[in-house]
């Protein structure tokens, strides 16, 4: 049925849930699983030249050991299941757009993500990532709650 799984994570509990879930339909359909997640590139208003190697050196190391942790959630799951997994860490400014790119790029036939639940206000304001993957993507979507 599916080959390959991409599943999206932010690290919140939300994302637990699709984790768990994505990874019991990569069990039943022999299918791989993708663990994503997307870090927003550091932006200051300081000219990129203007900040010191050593504290771009950290916050680059502070990042990794933050996406780690986050792909280490997937990872133990997918280990727990004897499913494989592959890890990938992005960069992206618009992490829905990261999203339906590893799509693509890994050849995955299906996307497993949370929805966090926002509505009204909080949801015009903040945008939903999964609503922008809907949108875009060309690979069906699975939307956990």
């Amino acid at each position: 049925m599916y080959k390959s799984i991409l599943i999206p994570t932010d690290g919140t509990e939300f994302c637990e849930r699709a984790i768990n879930h994505g990874i019991k339909l990569a069990k039943l359909s022999g299918a791989k699983v993708i663990g994503l997640t997307v870090a927003m590139p550091l932006h200051t208003g300081t000219p990129s030249g203007m900040i010191p190697a050593e504290i771009k050196g950290i916050i680059h190391a502070e990042m990794v050991k933050e996406a780690d942790a986050k792909l280490a959630v997937v990872k133990k799951a997918a280990d727990a299941a004897g499913v494989p997994v592959e890890l990938v860490r992005q960069t992206e400014d618009h992490p829905w757009e990261a999203i339906v790119q590893t799509a693509k790029t890994k050849g995955s036939d299906l996307i497993v993500m949370a929805s966090h639940g926002r509505r009204g206000v909080s949801a015009m304001i903040l945008g939903s990532e999964t609503q922008k993957v809907l949108t875009h993507s060309t690979v069906p979507v699975l939307v956990v709650r």
